[in-house]
């Protein structure tokens, strides 16, 4: 009963990364925090470990060998099978738009280069609370209205009769919006309330997750009529758009 079975019942930290020295300092910092580690050295092996292991979250450098590691999200994001497995994106760019293309793949949150280790595992910890933040027993919630279907404890979206595989991120957003109908939220409230206070990422991230959300439900995501931008302030989901679908 033993070891073998608790460190079985550890959450499973894949690390995808090509430089050793650092690969070795993530896999150190987090299993002093008690998580199971496996790494992999380059993006198909990284794909083929996710398979393998199912891991509990995936962190992921940017610059990967054989295969980027944005590919490597996009591939993920693009089975339903590990549609919603959480990626902490780890990259030496610092620039902005590395940063939005990770996010704009699919990423949970990211980490740029060089890093703390503590930072890396508070948001590893983060990204793992938020994703099994619905694991508890509670009544079945659906959410449905017009086209859209959400049911919140199997993490299963409808629309227009279709299923749509959202990342968790999207899933997360798309709930807190229509939780909250027609309430104007500026972008720090929105981070807080979907992201958490303990998370430690720009209002941009904001900005492209929306812009993700809205390409997978809005019928001309150019023209929102769901997801609205109300100017100078931040966003509100607009239900009554659905009333009449």
């Amino acid at each position: 009963m033993s070891s073998d079975l608790a460190v079985a019942q550890r959450p499973l930290i894949l690390v995808v990364e090509d430089e050793r020295d650092i690969a070795a300092l993530v896999r150190f910092n987090l299993e002093q925090e008690g998580f199971a580690v496996v790494t992999a050295a380059d993006g198909e092996e990284g794909l083929a470990a996710v398979r393998q292991h199912r891991p509990s979250l995936l962190i992921l450098d940017l610059m990967l060998p054989v295969m980027p590691g944005v590919e490597v999200c996009r591939r993920l994001r693009g089975d339903s099978a590990t549609a919603r497995l959480p990626i902490v994106m780890l990259t030496a760019k610092a620039a902005e738009v590395d940063r939005v293309l990770g996010l704009e793949m699919g990423a949970d949150d990211y980490v740029t280069k060089p890093f703390s280790p503590r930072e890396l595992v508070a948001r590893v910890r983060a990204v793992l609370r938020r994703a099994s933040a619905d694991a508890g027993d509670r009544p079945h919630a659906v959410y449905a209205k017009g086209r859209l279907r959400i049911d919140f404890d199997t993490y299963e979206v409808h629309l227009d009769g279709k299923p749509l595989v959202l990342s968790l991120r999207e899933f997360e957003l798309l709930r807190f919006f229509v939780q909250s109908p027609n309430r104007v939220f500026d972008r720090l409230q929105i981070l807080d309330l979907v992201w958490g206070q303990d998370t430690y990422v720009e209002p941009r991230t904001v900005d492209v997750h929306v812009r993700r959300l809205r390409a997978r439900i809005e019928r001309d995501d150019a023209h929102p009529e769901l997801i609205l931008t109300v100017r100078g302030v931040g966003y509100k989901f607009n239900d009554r758009a659905l009333a009449g679908c």
